[in-house]
């Protein structure tokens, strides 16, 4: 799993070639000149939809991390409920007001997951592959679950909270959901490799 979040200038490199759409929006929630500002070239890009998200990491020769994969990047073996242990704050992780609109990717080094991997919490949610159950992981395979195979009211998962919301939303377990063909300023991602 990428150990960064995809940023803007990750991002129109494949826009560059053809391969991707431009986001759906230029400007970030404070920002009117985001996308197109070389200023935040190592932030996140947003405001692309899942279908975006997914052309991205299929141009790279990889895909969108399973939730299980994100998951288990995120808080490793040990069941810990944040990236980096316990107890957020603002060291940590962008979230809740720490910033009033997305950070530089890969600036909260006291985030870090255990496998390395930066703003897994905060900052943007991030797409991942799998389409959105309430009730999947109640019955869904122990190791490696793949996701359903179809989704209530086309709603794809998000993973890791943004700097909107609050500590809850940051937890490693929680999940979140949007329509694929929808966007947003809160949301990112990062890509995958199934070795």
């Amino acid at each position: 799993i990428d150990k960064y979040e995809v940023t803007n200038a990750l991002y129109k490199a494949c826009v560059g070639e053809g391969f991707c759409g431009p986001p759906q929006e230029n400007g970030s929630y404070e920002r009117v000149h985001y996308y197109d500002n070389s200023e935040f070239d190592n932030y996140p890009v947003i405001s692309v939809d899942w279908n975006q998200a997914n052309a991205y990491c299929e141009w790279r020769g990889t895909q969108l991390p399973t939730e299980a994969q994100w998951e288990k990047a995120a808080r490793g073996t040990d069941g810990r409920t944040y990236p980096w242990g316990e107890g957020p704050d603002c060291s940590k992780a962008n979230y809740n007001g720490c910033q009033s609109d997305t950070a530089v990717v890969g600036g909260y080094e006291s985030g870090i997951s255990p496998y390395g991997l930066y703003d897994m919490a905060g900052n943007v949610w991030e797409w991942v592959a799998d389409w959105y159950s309430d009730t999947y992981y109640q019955s869904s395979l122990l190791s490696n679950p793949l996701g359903p195979e179809s989704g209530e009211l086309k709603l794809k998962s998000l993973r890791g909270g943004s700097w909107a919301k609050d500590e809850i939303s940051l937890r490693s377990a929680h999940r979140g959901w949007l329509a694929a063909n929808l966007w947003s300023n809160l949301v990112g991602f990062r890509c995958a490799r199934t070795p």
